[in-house]
């Protein structure tokens, strides 16, 4: 896949010393510093990083922030005429036809009103569900079985696409509210925000300032909300970059398409669907309309958010 064959420093090897100031301000504060488009990445990673061992008040287990996504009529996947453009793009990083066949065509899908975690599910939030239920269903990304306190607010990765569903359930009952995955149209449409020049969350061009892809992101989860420059339409982050996210939908050819038998499909009768792109692979993955899964090496960092339904 390209990755990095000899030592890489995408990160400064003194790069708390360079913010001491940060570790005077309130957890509120550095909140913002996550956010803010005007600071250095560097800044904002160190912040969150932070706030991960003093407690980040952005991550609420059993109230996660959400954001609202109005009922609409959306375009759905890509125009087959587009499929050369795309893989001659991203030709120098392997994409060829096939991956990109299963976003065809492109199609229009009615979605109801929905609201849509801002972030996605953290170690943290992961915590709390394997204490709550007892379930012995620790992420491989948790080393030697460990929880991961210095990346509490990262995102969880690899867990199960059974394991995503069960959180959802979990969260849904101790709460009453009707929490679940997301459809793969609504993931699409939360992202894209239903613009089809928006390839990506932010708009029409890839860039490597806006998702922590292996461009140049630290080859690491990183903290959620620090890249805010990539922010979807609808105000959700990390929908390109850091981990892939299971949806609800199996793979299945889109209506009119037909059906990709790639290395995914060959390994097995059926597989959920991921999206997003992340931190092991490059900007093609990072596509709005890009259809992926789950394969067994442990390049594939994939985790999850969770969508609530709303009233009409």
């Amino acid at each position: 896949m390209g990755l990095p064959a000899s030592l890489v420093e995408r990160l400064p090897h003194d790069l708390f010393s360079q913010h001491l100031d940060l570790f005077q301000l309130p957890a509120e504060h550095l909140a913002i510093v996550c956010a803010s488009r005007t600071q250095e990445f560097d800044r904002r990673y160190a912040a969150g990083s932070i706030l991960a061992l003093v407690g980040d008040p952005r991550i609420r287990p059993d109230d996660p922030e959400l954001v609202a996504v109005p009922a609409a009529r959306v375009p759905i996947g890509l125009p087959p005429d587009e499929v050369r453009t795309v893989v001659d793009r991203w030709s120098g990083v392997g994409v060829v036809d096939a991956w990109i066949q299963k976003e065809c065509p492109r199609h229009e899908v009615q979605v109801d009103a929905f609201r849509i975690m801002r972030y996605p599910v953290t170690n943290l939030e992961y915590r709390a569900f394997l204490q709550d239920t007892g379930l012995d269903v620790l992420p491989t990304s948790w080393e030697l079985g460990c929880y991961p306190t210095h990346r509490a607010n990262h995102p969880v990765w690899t867990v199960r696409p059974e394991d995503a569903d069960a959180y959802a359930a979990w969260l849904a009952a101790r709460t009453g509210r009707r929490f679940r995955l997301p459809t793969e149209a609504e993931w699409e449409y939360a992202a894209s925000g239903g613009e089809p020049e928006h390839e990506y969350p932010w708009g029409a061009q890839f860039r490597p300032d806006c998702a922590n892809t292996v461009e140049s992101g630290p080859l690491t989860t990183t903290p959620v909300g620090i890249y805010p420059a990539g922010r979807s339409p609808f105000g959700a982050d990390d929908m390109a970059g850091n981990v892939e996210e299971f949806v609800a939908d199996d793979y299945r050819p889109y209506p009119g398409g037909v059906s990709v038998a790639d290395d995914l499909l060959a390994t097995a009768d059926a597989y959920r669907v991921a999206r997003g792109g992340s931190f092991t692979r490059f900007g093609d993955l990072a596509r709005c309309t890009r259809r992926h899964g789950w394969f067994d090496r442990r390049i594939y960092a994939i985790g999850f958010r969770l969508a609530e339904e709303v009233d009409s």
